[in-house]
């Protein structure tokens, strides 16, 4: 164990004295980050020797920077910027459902390969609209639901403050500017969600490049 007087004042943590190490959530997101880049490693290489079509394209554009987004939030939760961990779970979440959404939709890949417009009589899916497409005959109306947190973190709007609360000191909390090293609940939470999107991504490399063969080891 850290002495955590010292660990307090260190400007970078490392694997070995990272302020939510051995936590449960923290294990099975490093686990599950092992798992994808092996599988990415036998993907990538495939799919630099296909003819590709236009969903593969998209995904080849698509996965690689949400698993990027996924290692950047491992980071910033090793560093103890769980805000900023937070806030980037909003951009993983979008990559992921996007590549579901046009693997579940084949014939909307003509609207990513023409730009994904914001506007237009062609404009892209919402978030929101993507996950009612996806889940909404089981979970109507899901899709508010479930972006109204990641949109109030993205823009900063008063419900998207209480996660960056701390105490400081007794019975007084305040808004921290900086690392948070005491909320393993709020850690938790990145983790496990930044997981789920991860296997999301994983599961959508086997799905669309089948023929690669990669499967975790």
């Amino acid at each position: 164990m850290v002495n955590r007087e010292k660990r307090d004042l260190r400007v970078t943590f490392t694997p070995e004295d990272e302020p939510y190490l051995g936590r449960e959530a923290v294990r099975i997101f490093d686990e599950l980050i092992i798992v994808c880049l092996e599988v990415n490693s036998q993907t990538a290489p495939h799919t630099h020797k296909i003819e590709k079509n236009d969903l593969q394209w998209a995904a080849c554009q698509i996965i690689p920077s949400g698993v990027s987004l996924a290692l950047s939030i491992r980071e910033l939760v090793r560093q103890g910027y769980l805000y900023g961990a937070l806030v980037l779970l909003r951009p993983l979440v979008e990559r992921s459902v996007t590549i579901l959404y046009l693997q579940r939709f084949p014939e909307k890949v003509g609207l990513w390969t023409s730009g994904w417009e914001h506007s237009g009589p062609n404009r892209r899916p919402s978030l929101a609209q993507m996950f009612n497409d996806i889940g909404g005959e089981k979970f109507p109306g899901c899709g508010p639901e479930i972006t109204r947190s990641l949109n109030s973190l993205t823009h900063g709007d008063p419900a998207s403050a209480m996660w960056n609360l701390v105490n400081t000191g007794k019975d007084a909390v305040g808004h921290a500017v900086s690392k948070i090293l005491e909320r393993p609940d709020l850690c938790d939470k990145i983790c496990r969600e930044a997981a789920a999107w991860m296997a999301v991504l994983m599961a959508m490399m086997t799905a669309i490049f089948p023929e690669s063969g990669a499967t975790p080891d």
